[in-house]
């Protein structure tokens, strides 16, 4: 009894003594600074802007020490870009942009997003700049947008760098001449304010550095900040991913074959299921990018036309004029000046595979059709003809006769009694009865 009463004061004592260090504990992790970090590496979407914004109001409500968002993206959709362009202007916490790791880049909307920070900054072996606005010519060609277009994008860049004190001539010059700057020279003529190879480096420099955000002065305490590394939630995921031009295109395209794949061969659930969910999600993803009215006209003419191939049959010609049209319509569609040279290049392979599916479906419809053309018929007044029946009831004149598998009532072409079991021909058939005579090897 006594050495079990031991024991427990032992256990108590020890609890006992672990309280201060917890308190501790916490105490020190409340003091330390925190950090908040997103990933931009990829095209920058309306999913990356919701993001940024959420990651933005997250650290504001908890009294983060800063967000840090770092770029590796070659550019994305001018909605998403002004809408994290204002959330970084009108944030109360610190941004810092960051373009790393080794070899990354912040070109078009990246560029952007990078003047946008307080403090900006470059790891070695980075780029940035190429931002001017960008469009696909009628011979499928990438080129410069409108004069109207690029003077409007090169002020708001100006704007930008102004705003966080950097050089406004080459923000001007990364739109009007797609000027490109590796991380040497970005530093060396105040474009960036720091280089770093790590976001630990980074925040050693940037500690006790005073930038001004929405909410006045704010003095920086980085160094040995805890940092908290905040992804995509499912929702941004999903609007990531089907912001996308090239993936809604894609999502738009498998739901209109689905459908139409569902509308000639009825009776199979997956192809109305699947083309109405892509049809749904890909809809929704084209109401978050700019579009280009002509090209969708160009869309619904061509599946339109399609459909009329299906059901009205030509061999091909509509089905081919419906799959040209698609083909241009999905070329001209997007209307996103940021987006890079390289995206559209994959988007114009995306487009023509397309074009190949649709002629893939159009050559299993087109064969299908000709080979029911090819068909003799099979009802109508000329659905026996020709062909052996068997005698069930002798007909005098009237009886029965079975052929393929049915038993019809008959007639003797001679009026003549043709007794049962006797092989006969049907000649021909006369609205519900058969007109037939004996076959000559039947007859006695």
């Amino acid at each position: 009894m006594h050495k079990r009463i031991r024991w427990l004061a032992a256990f108590f004592f020890i609890i006992y003594l672990s309280i201060p260090g917890l308190c501790l504990q916490k105490a020190m992790a409340a003091a330390q600074p925190l950090i908040y970090s997103i990933n931009v590496d990829n095209t920058v979407t309306a999913g990356t802007a919701s993001h940024i914004i959420r990651v933005i109001k997250a650290a504001e409500q908890n009294g983060a020490e800063a967000v840090v968002i770092t770029l590796d993206t070659q550019g994305g959709l001018v909605s998403a870009t002004l809408e994290i362009i204002e959330a970084v202007s009108a944030s109360k916490v610190p941004v810092i942009t960051f373009v790393t790791p080794r070899g990354a880049i912040a070109a078009s909307a990246g560029t952007y997003i990078l003047l946008s920070g307080n403090l900006a900054a470059m790891s070695p072996g980075t780029t940035c700049g190429a931002a001017m606005p960008m469009k696909v010519s009628s011979t499928g060609r990438t080129g410069a947008v409108d004069q109207k277009t690029i003077i409007f994008m090169a002020e708001h860049m100006k704007s930008l760098a102004g705003l966080r004190g950097r050089p406004t001539d080459l923000a001007e010059r990364f739109v009007k001449e797609n000027l490109t700057l590796n991380n040497r020279d970005a530093l060396a003529q105040g474009v960036v304010d720091f280089e770093a190879v790590t976001l630990e480096e980074l925040l050693q420099k940037v500690e006790g550095r005073t930038v001004k955000t929405g909410d006045g002065q704010h003095i920086l305490h980085t160094a040995g900040a805890r940092v908290d590394n905040l992804g995509m939630n499912i929702s941004e995921r999903l609007v990531h991913v089907i912001s996308n031009p090239m993936l809604a295109m894609l999502l738009v395209m498998i739901g209109i074959y689905g459908l139409i794949i569902a509308a000639t061969a009825p009776g199979f659930f997956l192809p109305e299921i699947l083309g109405s969910i892509c049809l749904i999600l890909g809809l929704y993803g084209m109401g978050l990018f700019e579009v280009n009215l002509t090209a969708g006209l160009l869309i619904v003419l061509g599946v339109g036309l399609l459909t009329a191939e299906a059901f009205t049959p030509t061999l091909g010609i509509l089905g081919v004029g419906g799959i040209a049209s698609i083909v241009l319509g999905i070329l001209f569609f997007p209307v996103e000046p940021l987006l890079p040279v390289t995206w559209w290049a994959s988007f114009r392979a995306m487009a023509i595979g397309i074009g190949v599916v649709g002629a893939g479906l159009l050559a299993v419809i087109v064969r299908g059709i000709w080979r029911l053309r090819r068909l003799q018929p099979s009802h109508g007044e000329m659905e026996f003809t020709g062909r052996v029946g068997l005698v069930m009831k002798s007909l005098d004149p009237l009886g029965l006769v079975r052929v393929q598998g049915e038993i019809w009532q008959a007639r003797s072409r001679d009026e003549q009694k043709i007794e049962k079991d006797t092989k006969v021909q049907i000649l021909e058939k006369v609205g519900l009865v058969l007109l037939v005579e004996p076959l000559a090897d039947s007859i006695d």
